[in-house]
């Protein structure tokens, strides 16, 4: 085997979470193109069969199952259709996560502190312990990757809703439970913390708050935003036979922005 075939999962099936856009849309894409079948959950139909069209486009098998999951009894439900519908799964990236709220922690009522907790913290929860749970089961290995953030590792200036840095740093500390957890059984389970990505929310946040964008860039040293598509290397590195000796890790993909 090559070093560039250690990086393919020909054959394997991929679930990706929020995948019919941004960054997961990035990574089902790259998944595709290393040989995966990928299975994309999203709000919009319309997305979701977007997104598909472009994985079979690359010769690969795709799925759509439409579903909020920041609503637990939902992403329980979609996690669970999957696996008896599509299954077995093979690498599962727990991509659900954003704040959609920017409140501060005085005026921030328990209802919207907890749907942020469950929009991205107990939807990796549910996502680990029902598709990550069955390849324990299995006996076959597999590979769970969960998308933190670089705020689960700084308090962000000029924002509030910090709901988001909570989750996010739990999601790290989860991941690496778990990877203490299932490395016997040979799955293995690795975070990506990415920091300002240009996604269509992050767009919107340019819109309403440019301020709080351009503060974040002016300190980032390369002196730039992430694209989407620069995000999918690193998860097909985790995903793949080249990584079979990494686990527990949270990978900090930031333009350096939390070198300073």
């Amino acid at each position: 085997m090559s070093v560039l075939d250690a990086f393919r999962n020909d054959g394997k099936r991929a679930l990706v979470t929020g995948g019919s856009r941004g960054l997961g849309r990035s990574m089902a894409l790259a998944l595709a193109d290393v040989g995966c079948d990928v299975i994309i959950t999203g709000r919009t139909q319309d997305t979701l069969d977007a997104t598909a069209g472009e994985i079979e486009a690359k010769g690969r098998k795709a799925w759509t199952l439409k579903a909020d999951m920041g609503e637990p009894s939902e992403c329980e439900a979609a996690c669970r259709r999957a696996l008896d519908e599509m299954g077995p799964i093979d690498i599962l990236i727990n991509n659900v996560g954003n704040r959609e709220d920017n409140v501060t922690i005085e005026a921030e009522s328990l209802e919207t502190w907890q749907r942020g907790v469950d929009l991205n913290l107990t939807s990796c929860f549910l996502g680990t312990n029902i598709v990550g749970g069955a390849m324990v089961a299995r006996g076959k290995g597999g590979r769970v990757i969960n998308i933190a953030s670089i705020s689960g590792l700084i308090a962000n200036r000029g924002i509030a809703g910090r709901h988001y840095e909570t989750s996010k740093a739990a999601v790290i500390h989860f991941t690496r439970c778990a990877a203490a957890d299932w490395a016997s059984h040979g799955v293995t389970v690795n975070a990506i913390c990415p920091g300002l990505f240009m996604t269509d929310t992050n767009k919107h946040w340019n819109k309403i708050r440019p301020d709080v964008i351009q503060a974040i860039v002016v300190n980032i040293p390369m002196g730039r935003t992430g694209e989407p598509e620069e995000i999918g290397p690193l998860a097909v590195y985790l995903a793949s036979p080249a990584a079979a000796y990494v686990t527990g890790a949270a990978y900090v993909i930031d333009g350096g922005y939390t070198l300073w």
